[in-house]
């Protein structure tokens, strides 16, 4: 059984607004059933728990389909990256090193970034590549 392709499955339904007019339509069943069970603390529990199994299960299902759209996102601005003249190719897979190495870029970044600024202050262009 491939785990990936059934998470996949599972979170497109879960997704879909008919699951949640379902989800809906199970909620007012309860809510209408609770005069027949007199309000009880059973009536009480079986909402609790159903809904406490769907939230754990849930948990799951959205960061494995977040881990999924993160690392697809990745890899498409790694091959922006590579595919524009004059971009680093340093910077490729940035996700995977450490906090002290994405600190260095970063300031590298933020020290272009108030450079730019500064030009556009003065009234020149920012659209240029500093290292060229």
């Amino acid at each position: 059984m491939d785990y990936s392709s059934v998470a996949k499955k599972v979170s497109h339904w879960c997704g879909r607004p008919g699951t949640f007019v379902l989800a809906l339509g199970v909620i007012v069943v309860w809510v209408v059933t609770g005069p027949v069970f007199g309000f009880s603390d059973t009536w009480q529990l079986v909402i609790n728990t159903g809904t406490t199994i769907v939230t754990f299960l849930m948990v799951f299902l959205i960061q494995n389909t977040q881990n999924r759209d993160t690392a697809a996102i990745q890899l498409k601005l790694d091959e922006l990256i590579r595919a524009t003249a004059g971009a680093h190719n340093a910077l490729l897979d940035l996700e995977e090193l450490d906090e002290k190495v994405l600190d260095q870029f970063r300031h590298r970044y933020e020290d272009l970034a108030r450079i730019a600024r500064d030009k556009r202050a003065r009234g020149d262009t920012d659209t240029d590549s500093p290292e060229a």
